[in-house]
């Protein structure tokens, strides 16, 4: 018997969330938005996902008004995908999820998020203990772990190898010949 594609026999606001964000690489790509990806093809080189899945998940993302698309450049015309007030909300159920995952699964920390006010490391909920907050998420900065690969081939793990806040847009190597330069822009309508 086939597995279903959704939860209608659920009467639970957790099955209606796994509709939305319950596939395979769906979190992924909302992990990847929060720390700052944006481009279609920094998510393909980061992530090694198939490029009709990324565009599947991006466009579910979009619908669901998780992810907004915005126009980056018209010539050719770019779009990047940027986090919404719904997308955003997420985080602490990603750092909850990620503490459990090291808890459980990992010997080392791969990355640390602590208060960019205080320096205390965020909590399992998104709280500061210091000043006895709960922390918005532009206020988070992420810090490499001992776990991360310290040369990593990919730019934008290598982008993410630097102290920056949430959200806030990568910067990927720049005048050097990256692996986003060689894959082909997908930047039509995902199918």
């Amino acid at each position: 018997m086939a597995l279903g594609k959704d939860y209608a026999t659920q009467e639970c606001s957790i099955a209606r969330a796994l509709e939305v964000v319950g596939e395979r690489w769906t979190l992924l790509v909302v992990r990847d938005a929060l720390y700052g990806v944006r481009r279609y093809n920094d998510f393909l080189v980061h992530l090694g996902i198939p490029r009709a899945v990324l565009a599947a998940r991006l466009q579910t993302l979009t619908a669901e008004g998780i992810l907004e698309k915005r126009r980056y450049q018209d010539s050719p015309p770019r779009d990047e995908y940027v986090l919404t007030d719904r997308g955003i909300a997420l985080w602490p159920t990603l750092r909850s999820l990620g503490l459990w995952g090291r808890e459980h699964f990992s010997e080392t920390q791969l990355r640390y998020f602590r208060h960019a006010v205080c320096g205390t490391e965020v909590g399992p909920y998104g709280e500061c203990a210091a000043c006895g907050t709960v922390v918005p998420v532009t206020d988070v900065e992420m810090m490499p772990g001992p776990g991360l690969d310290p040369a990593p081939t990919n730019p934008v793990s290598r982008a993410l190898l630097k102290p920056k806040r949430l959200l806030e847009p990568i910067e990927t190597d720049s005048g050097k010949p990256t692996e986003t330069d060689s894959v082909k822009p997908v930047e039509t309508e995902p199918v």
